[in-house]
């Protein structure tokens, strides 16, 4: 497998999220990297959450890694990638309704989307027993899991390198190198494949976190 440099933002700066796109209420600031933290009161419950897009498509077969530090719990951090609408067109189409960051409208809504959960702090079942999900939607199918090694945020002290690689119908995920599960989609069971699309991170409030050096690679 071979690899090229399609993005890379090093997230320290106002200026380099020029162009994303929010959905929902967002407290962004910056300091070693871009934190990003509820804007909305946390008593809005599950819509004080948010997701914040990459503005460009992203081809079928990529690797994305970024540092990742919690710095607030309780919270949930994810990853969203080859989202569309349900007919391929884009996720900011104007024939899609509007989201805000309320959870269903992802899973459940005019869009089809990878997601992987990777700091599942969020309550006392995903405390017990830390995992990493992925899922695939339109549909909220839970399709593989892996032990999530991200210690509470107290215990965090430095940043914990994230990597994706969806390569043709296989997705895999690591932090720090350690590889946390690989799914194979067979196009059937839940779906066709899905392809090239966009990439987002969300978190539930009210998790704060901090992020930097985003690189994205087309693999081939």
């Amino acid at each position: 497998m071979h690899k090229k440099i399609i993005y890379k933002n090093g997230l320290t700066q106002a200026k380099d999220i020029d162009g994303w796109v929010k959905e929902g209420k967002i407290k962004i600031s910056f300091d070693e990297g871009m934190i990003l933290e509820n804007g909305a009161e946390e008593s809005l419950g599950d819509h004080a959450h948010w997701t914040y897009w990459l503005p460009q498509d992203f081809p079928e077969n990529i690797e994305v890694e970024w540092k990742f530090k919690p710095l607030r719990e309780p919270g949930l951090g994810m990853i969203f990638f080859a989202a569309a609408g349900l007919n391929g067109e884009s996720i900011f189409s104007e024939h899609l309704e509007k989201r805000n960051g309320y959870y269903p409208q992802y899973h459940s809504g005019d869009i089809n989307v990878y997601h992987i959960s990777y700091f599942r702090h969020k309550n006392e079942s995903e405390l017990a027993f830390r995992t990493c999900n992925l899922r695939k939607s339109k549909g909220f199918y839970l399709v593989a899991q892996g032990a999530d090694p991200l210690p509470p945020a107290k215990e965090a002290l430095d940043f914990y390198q994230m990597k994706l690689i969806k390569f043709h119908n296989t997705i895999s995920f690591y932090i720090n190198e350690l590889k946390l599960f690989e799914w194979n989609d067979d196009g059937a069971e839940y779906g066709p494949v899905l392809k090239k699309g966009k990439i987002g991170f969300r978190q539930m409030a009210p998790m704060k976190a901090i992020y930097k050096d985003l690189v994205v690679y087309e693999l081939f």
